[in-house]
């Protein structure tokens, strides 16, 4: 194990950290709820999601969802993607199926500075097409410009939209996916879990003024009934806090027939009438 002196001093700073740094090192048989909860998976962000997706999913008593990550690279997101559908599947007995969409050009070129040239240039992420074609084992790739493949998936037959991990770097491309939220609503659970990977790269200088975070805002500035946001508090909901937490939102669609269902049991918040 290759490991940096400043990785080793942050697990001994943070006593957690440690604790996770052993278990994934050893590997021990452990419940799903515990690795969740420890972030055991290599993509934590992606079993968070999926999970609560399901979640959601079995308490509307929908059988299937549908869980797409945008922009795919090289692969390895989407292959952790589909090895925690299947997992989760399994302990939720509601079916995921995994969908993988990229230009697989690597990246085109941007457009304006809300691409963040400076950043990214044409060609960036370049896919071996048959080698991660050969690697997958239940996810559909779909190749070429979100702007065309997303349209024509939505006409598809599929679940619900769950889950959707966002990587496409580009303020137009994210503007371009965002489009997926306009179609009918029974495409999409009330609350689709959203993840942004390109949100936090202090080094860069990003703001929401520019790349994914400005897409999100022009989104909800031309949506009154949708609107993205970060999951307030999620953070301190976790018993190790990592860059990931603040990069994971979530898309409220407040004119879906169902999402005024209730579904969250709060035991503690009823109050039982009092009888004459």
């Amino acid at each position: 194990m290759n490991l940096s002196l400043l990785t080793v001093a942050g697990w001994l700073a943070n006593p957690p950290r440690l604790f996770q740094a052993a278990l994934l090192h050893f590997k021990p048989d452990l419940p799903l709820e515990t690795r969740l909860a420890l972030d055991l998976f290599p993509r934590p962000n992606y079993a968070y999601a999926v999970h609560r997706a399901a979640l959601q999913a079995r308490a509307l008593r929908i059988s299937a969802i549908s869980a797409l990550e945008l922009g795919v690279g090289q692969g390895e997101g989407l292959l952790a993607l589909e090895a925690v559908a299947a997992e989760i599947e399994a302990a939720t007995g509601v079916h995921i199926v995994t969908y993988g969409f990229d230009l697989g050009e690597g990246l085109p070129p941007p457009q304006d500075y809300r691409d963040l040239p400076y950043l990214y240039g044409s060609g960036y992420y370049h896919m071996d097409v048959a080698r991660l074609r050969g690697r997958l084992r239940r996810s559909e790739l779909i190749l070429g410009n979100v702007g065309e493949t997303l349209p024509a998936f939505m006409q598809r037959e599929a679940p619900p939209i769950g889950f959707v991990a966002f990587d496409l770097d580009y303020y137009s491309s994210t503007v371009e996916a965002l489009k997926l939220f306009d179609a009918d609503r029974e495409r999409y659970l009330p609350r689709v879990l959203c993840y942004f990977d390109d949100i936090a790269n202090p080094e860069a200088l990003q703001t929401e003024y520019t790349g994914e975070l400005a897409a999100v805002r022009d989104f909800n500035a031309a949506h009154p009934r949708s609107k993205i946001d970060r999951i307030t508090g999620f953070e301190y909901s976790r018993l190790i806090r990592d860059v990931w937490n603040i990069k994971m939102y979530v898309c409220h669609l407040f004119d879906h027939p169902r999402y005024n269902t209730h579904i969250v049991k709060e035991a503690a918040l009823y109050v039982p009438p009092i009888k004459p």
